[in-house]
């Protein structure tokens, strides 16, 4: 999410969002549970039963409430909210069993308000990034409208996944202002983006063709970001600063093995490499971007201070290792291979998790301590 959009104060009070945050990750187990049956692995039963919504839990659900609670807290007014709380009400009806169309009406419902949203924040500032943002909304609303009238989420699946690679890519974007880019690069990361789109809206009439240009516009997109990103500069830093920049260097890493294997057209359900494709994405070049971003958007979001520690890596390099397994399992058509990819990557976000919650009790112990000498230098 754009750190420029998100302001110091939320109109949801601390109660709201530490229930809004419990019911989030809570989605996010039971997407990664259904992940995990999807595999053979071990698995609460009710996940098992909702194997099928693996993906729509994952990426409409779960991204979509997370995106939107980011953009309400930047436009800060109480019905954006409206937004991230559909998201979650579909993700509870598929849970609970509700008619899949429900919870397809519910997400359009959810992308609709995002949409108002980001019409919202452009009539403050039109900028490029904001515009890429809006776009991205624009792919959720389409992915979730599709479903709902086609009945079939793997016919989303192409929109939804630009919703996501769009988000981050406006992101980046949003930050290329603290180092201008030269000419005709903005105008060539347009192009670059308006593939992936556009290779959606072709996907019902020439699937194939199609995913092959989407597969294109992810390794270009993923050239262009290694290339201006100032991720390449600020990974010379310490700290913090570095950590996100490997995140966001490795993560780029990823989205171009997909796009690679998207230009075979891996992309296309059925295709050998199906699997490797779209899980490089997914938890290679995404979740990447969660576990660099997680430490600014939760003081941003949660107001929680995170503290920073170089054990930060090992999750994410838990991470990597999982997700080079599930590539490689699906290259080699080696089940075990993607099976074990996917328990470990199951352990790395849960660890991430554990990581971000020390980063948030060392924080405040640290801040407890400071506050405690201030008071003895006062005496």
């Amino acid at each position: 999410m754009p750190t420029a959009m998100l302001p110091t104060a939320s109109p949801a009070r601390p109660i709201v969002r530490a229930a809004a945050g419990a019911v989030i990750v809570a989605l996010l187990a039971c997407g990664v549970a259904t992940g995990l049956a999807r595999l053979g692995a071990a698995a609460p039963a009710h996940a098992v039963s909702k194997l099928a919504w693996h993906g729509v839990l994952m990426i409409p659900v779960f991204f979509g409430a997370v995106i939107g609670i980011e953009r309400a807290v930047a436009l800060g007014t109480r019905w954006a909210y409206l937004a991230p709380a559909a998201a979650v009400a579909a993700g509870v009806a598929l849970l609970a069993g509700a008619p899949p169309a429900f919870a397809a009406m519910l997400l359009v419902g959810a992308a609709s308000v995002a949409l108002a949203v980001g019409a919202a924040v452009l009539r403050r500032q039109a900028a490029l990034f904001l515009w890429v943002l809006a776009a991205s909304v624009a792919c959720w609303w389409a992915g979730n409208v599709v479903w709902l009238l086609t009945g079939d989420p793997f016919s989303a699946v192409a929109w939804w996944l630009a919703f996501l690679i769009l988000t981050i890519a406006a992101e980046r974007l949003e930050l290329t202002r603290v180092r201008p880019l030269p000419r005709g690069a903005s105008a060539c990361f347009c192009g670059i983006a308006a593939l992936l789109p556009a290779a959606a809206a072709l996907t019902p009439w020439q699937p194939l063709p199609a995913l092959r240009l989407f597969g294109a516009g992810e390794l270009l997109l993923a050239l262009w970001l290694i290339r201006y990103d100032i991720a390449r500069r600020t990974v010379r830093r310490r700290g913090l600063t570095r950590f996100i920049a490997v995140c966001l260097l490795s993560g780029y890493g990823w989205l171009a093995v997909s796009g690679a294997l998207g230009l075979d057209g891996a992309l296309a359900p059925g295709h050998p490499a199906h699997d490797a494709a779209l899980h490089a994405l997914t938890l290679g070049f995404v979740f990447s971007m969660i576990l660099g971003h997680m430490p600014i958007i939760v003081p941003a979001v949660a107001r929680l201070r995170v503290a920073y520690r170089p054990f930060f890596y090992a999750p994410l390099a838990l991470l990597h290792a999982a997700v080079a397994l599930r590539v490689a399992g699906g290259l080699l058509d080696a089940f075990a291979l993607r099976r074990a990819g996917g328990e470990a990557a199951a352990v790395a976000i849960a660890s991430f998790a554990a990581t971000l919650a020390i980063g948030v009790a060392l924080a405040r112990r640290s801040r407890a301590k400071t506050r405690r000498d201030g008071a003895e230098r006062s005496i």
